[in-house]
């Protein structure tokens, strides 16, 4: 017993020496004598230049380098709202910057019907960039469906890449934004057919697989004709109207709960349910919710035409560009209420720049995009 208990002793020294030799030799090399201005410079050139999602246990691999090298990997994997960096694919849930809008753009393939997100990593109008999201048009009787997905050529359903869809109805002018996921505990999921289906043994109860509504939009008709802007509204269901003041808060998810392929269910709801779940919010906007409505254009007479101060982001003159801006819904009106929160618009013949800011998400903001693409008989 003696004999074991001091080998054990023997070997718990020898480990506590060994870790003390790799501190010591981590403190003396040089990448730990490397000026952290610099240090953090290399990092965020290398993940800009990466087109796929980093590892995790790359990233714990930087970050177990030594402790400068630790410090610099926390502050470039925080949320977007505090870093202004996409780095895991959970970030395409969380909001975006307070301070800034965050730059994309958006590349449209019309044979495939296929829309793709991209994060801009330069001042270009449209360069490489990173690839966030991908988008599929699906067009049915009654309605239409984008299904988006994490994934360029995996855009199905039963994915475990599927983040959720944009529906309309048929005029194209109403639209519901679901996620897979719930955006916070006491979101309700959409009834469906589908989900009444599945059972408590199909689906692992860590996954709460539904149609949550997060976003109602819809476009007014337009009374000014052809040349007029479309007039426009989104109600962001579970972000508070608050969200936008200072201190605000919106919902923010963590992480992907883990879900099976095998048992993640199609969803399709009936159209009796889908209608009710548009005529609804879009009619009686909660006190609640935020309310967004985009920003009124100003006619140039000189050039004739209704104009927009895109800073430089926009050079192509079209219907489908809009400002999105908070709505003083039963408040007075403040600077909040001036800053754009999300602005789209052309600038190519199949390339759109996205830019948005706190407190919507990349993926709510390329849902309300996509709703821009969709035909829309009545109002133009």
């Amino acid at each position: 017993m003696k004999l074991r208990l001091r080998s054990q002793k023997v070997v718990q020294d020898s480990s506590v020496a060994a870790e003390a030799e790799i501190d010591e030799g981590l403190r003396q090399s040089c990448w730990s004598n490397m000026p952290s201005e610099l240090l953090r410079e290399v990092l965020m050139r290398i993940e800009e230049s990466e087109s796929e999602w980093p590892l995790r246990k790359n990233v714990v691999a930087c970050a177990g380098v030594c402790r400068s090298w630790r410090e610099i990997m926390k502050e470039i994997v925080k949320t977007p709202q505090l870093s202004g960096k996409i780095t895991f694919p959970i970030s395409v849930k969380q909001p975006g910057p307070r301070d800034s809008l965050l730059q994309c753009f958006i590349k449209r393939n019309q044979s495939s019907q296929t829309y793709h997100l991209y994060l801009s990593l330069s001042q270009a109008l449209a360069d490489d960039g990173k690839f966030l999201l991908a988008a599929r048009r699906c067009r049915r009787p009654t309605c239409t469906d984008y299904i988006v997905s994490l994934h360029k050529d995996d855009m199905s359903k039963g994915s475990k890449t599927y983040i959720g869809k944009l529906r309309s109805n048929f005029l194209g002018t109403k639209f519901v934004v679901y996620d897979a996921l719930p955006p916070h505990a006491g979101n309700r999921m959409a009834k469906s057919r589908s989900t009444r289906l599945v059972g408590a043994k199909q689906v692992p109860t860590r996954v709460p697989a539904g149609n949550y509504p997060v976003a109602h939009i819809s476009y007014e008709l337009n009374m000014l004709g052809a040349r007029g802007p479309r007039r426009m509204q989104c109600i962001m269901d579970p972000i508070p109207a608050s969200a936008i003041k200072p201190g605000g808060v919106a919902p923010t998810q963590i992480d992907f709960p883990i879900r099976d392929a095998d048992y993640f269910p199609l969803f399709r709801s009936k159209s009796n349910q889908f209608e009710k779940s548009l005529s609804g919010p879009l009619d009686n906007p909660t006190e609640s919710s935020l309310v967004l409505r985009n920003k009124a254009p100003r006619w140039h007479e000189q050039l004739q035409c209704w104009c927009l101060n895109f800073h430089g982001r926009v050079t192509v003159a079209s219907v489908k560009n809009f400002q999105l801006v908070a709505s003083p819904e039963n408040t007075q009106p403040g600077p909040e209420h001036e800053k754009v929160i999300l602005q789209f618009g052309k600038v190519a013949k199949d390339v759109f720049t996205m830019d948005y800011r706190y407190p919507i998400s990349a993926f709510q903001a390329f849902a309300i995009c996509l709703s821009s693409f969709d035909t829309k008989i009545a109002c133009e």
